[in-house]
């Protein structure tokens, strides 16, 4: 049986070009999930007249809706799209021809959504809703064939839980340079390319500037991953048949561990989605100075990457449940100091720095986890499915990411954060609503998160290492 280490130059190539394809891929994850809202409803409605205003909303909560339902319904297609990669057989593995292909149609598509379709948007709205529904659909479908197949690439790579956490920790430092490249240059593109600052937020045309390098960054990305890595070949990931479709949601149901995990990420990704979305909001809307942005960005890169770096090391010290709960802990300090700090830029910077600071460490124990659980889902079922457990983890990150953004662009709406607004618009009465949701609420879902690992999630690394020497045990008496 091999794990692929066929040698350390060869393995870093491939460390190099994983991570190359999750920094384009971030890249587009914070595009869509974090700043395609504030272009929603900073710009692409904008009327200049009071009834004109009124029918920006409800627009706005249109198109809002329609994201959520399209997102929601979508999680349904998820399960067999990993199916489809597991059964997926090319000359160049499973895994590459979805990465390729998902990151050059959903760079395209993600530069159509951040227009307004010609006109549309004003001269015809019903068209235009149908036309944002399916390009948005055919969008969301690619993108998660890609995320599906480029996260699901761990457990092929090896067997080994320390191996995988090197390679996971490679993969998710490529990740946090290319989302907080995104903090650090969205402002800077999308005004630069601007002919209206519009009170910070920018105008359609630097949005559109911004959505085409960023897609071209995530295409770049893709074709990197695609030239430098391998899958590698093991016994343990030939199945002697394959999974039918009816049997896509029964497999998932009997992984009583990828359950739990996928439960509690929802539960924490409700409560740092709906921060991460609503940070630029803050910036410009209550501190009242967008080009400070930036500035966070450089925070949360070099303090992310120092993290993720440092993964491997902590979790030998610590192990991934110690970490998972300091890292929480963490984060709870840095809601406070952001909740009090008003127009403080320091305290801002701060408190925003400390909440983002463990988030690649919670995301590599959660990924990890999920990750091990392939192999605890093939000794308990006699059965091995690679992309169908991993599109769990992205199909989470969708369902928390549609639930956000729509209480984004209904919370924007509700306290008056819309074109044409500014800090100084901002009443005391919205401003104190806008915290509550902003903070309040992230606080909870992250205590409840925390609670439900600690009580059910029980896979840990001893746990796999003894899981998968059964395998290995088990696999070798069947091929004599």
């Amino acid at each position: 049986m091999s794990n692929g280490n066929s040698g350390g130059g060869s393995i870093m190539i491939q460390r190099i070009a994983y991570a190359c394809g999750t920094f384009g891929h971030d890249i587009f994850y914070m595009m869509l999930g974090s700043y395609f809202m504030i272009f929603v409803t900073s710009n692409l409605f904008n009327s200049p007249d009071v009834e004109g205003k009124a029918n920006d909303a409800y627009m706005i909560g249109i198109v809002t809706t329609i994201i959520l339902v399209l997102r929601v319904g979508e999680l349904l297609i998820d399960p067999f799209i990993g199916n489809t990669i597991d059964k997926t057989k090319t000359r160049w593995g499973k895994f590459k021809p979805w990465v390729l292909v998902g990151g050059v149609v959903g760079a395209v598509c993600l530069a159509l959504l951040f227009t307004d379709f010609g006109g549309m948007a004003a001269s015809n709205p019903t068209g235009y809703l149908i036309a944002f529904a399916v390009v948005y659909l055919i969008m969301d479908v690619f993108y998660s064939a890609k995320d599906v197949a480029i996260w699901s690439m761990i457990p092929a790579l090896s067997f080994d839980s320390r191996e995988r956490e090197i390679t996971a920790t490679y993969a998710r430092i490529g990740s946090v340079f290319g989302a907080q490249l995104v903090t650090v240059m969205v402002m800077p593109i999308v005004l630069h390319f601007s002919n209206n600052e519009n009170g910070g937020a920018g105008d359609p045309t630097g949005w559109l500037a911004f959505a085409c390098i960023g897609g071209a960054l995530s295409v770049l990305g893709a074709v990197i991953l695609g030239i430098g890595t391998k899958e590698q070949e093991s016994e343990l990931r030939e199945n002697k048949e394959e999974t039918k479709f009816s049997d896509v949601f029964k497999i998932l149901a009997q992984n009583d561990q990828l359950l739990w995990v996928a439960f509690m990420y929802l539960i924490y990704g409700l409560g740092i989605n709906t921060i991460n979305n609503l940070n630029l909001h803050y910036f410009i809307y209550v501190l009242g100075d967008s080009t400070q942005f930036s500035f966070l960005g450089i925070i949360n890169v070099i303090i992310g990457l120092l993290a993720v770096a440092l993964f491997p090391v902590l979790t030998k010290q610590f192990s991934r449940r110690k970490l998972f709960f300091a890292s929480i802990a963490i984060m709870l300090v840095g809601i406070g100091i952001y909740s009090v700090a008003g127009k403080s830029v320091s305290m801002t910077l701060l408190g925003a720095g400390l909440f983002a600071l463990p988030q690649p460490l919670v995301f590599l124990c959660v990924l990890l986890t999920i990750t091990d659980c392939v192999e605890y889902g093939q000794l308990k079922m006699g059965h091995r499915d690679e992309a169908l457990v991993l599109c769990v983890r992205p199909l989470i990150d969708k369902l928390s990411g549609a639930l956000t953004s729509a209480v984004v662009g209904f919370t924007a709406v509700w306290v008056g954060m819309v074109s044409g607004a500014t800090a100084d618009t901002i009443t005391p009465e919205n401003l104190t609503h806008f915290k509550m949701i902003m903070f309040g609420a992230p606080v909870v879902f992250l205590i409840v998160a925390t609670f439900l690992y600690r009580a059910k999630v029980t896979l840990t690394e001893e746990e796999h290492a003894r899981i998968v020497k059964e395998l290995e045990e088990k696999w070798a008496d069947m091929n004599k």
